[in-house]
């Protein structure tokens, strides 16, 4: 297991016993909505110290971003509504279906033309979302 697997599995233990028995009366109180507001301010932080170019401030944040999403996963676990796996499956899977021109047989050669790809393969991913789902 590398260093980043074994961080990774240290982090999820440490939100699961922040919500477990024993934990912290806080972390125990949050909700997925409750939790959503804190995963906009760390991705706002995120994104004013990546715009200030301080490397050691992105460090931190996006460390506690990476936490609080976390956190979100394990409260949906517990919930029984999906896995953290599932998550990650999903958006592996959604990353290469957006990549053609890397992981499929399309070509890109500018930025301009792997957006068009990535825009395209999302327009496909809506239009089956929509017929799965049927009409609104």
């Amino acid at each position: 297991m590398s260093k980043e697997e074994e961080v990774f599995s240290r982090l999820i233990r440490l939100a699961q016993t922040l919500r477990g028995d024993g934990g912290c009366p806080w972390d125990r109180a949050q909700d997925p909505a409750s939790l959503s507001k804190y995963v906009l301010s760390e991705a706002g932080e995120l994104r004013e110290a990546a715009c200030a170019g301080d490397a050691d401030h992105v460090r931190e944040e996006l460390g506690d971003a990476l936490f609080t999403l976390l956190s979100m996963a394990v409260l949906a676990e517990e919930n029984g509504d999906f896995s953290l796996t599932d998550a990650l499956e999903e958006v592996e899977a959604k990353i290469v279906r957006r990549h053609p021109h890397v992981f499929g047989d399309a070509s890109a050669e500018t930025v301009e033309e792997a957006c068009t790809h990535w825009k395209e393969a999302k327009k496909s991913e809506k239009r089956r979302t929509r017929k799965r789902n049927g009409p609104k």
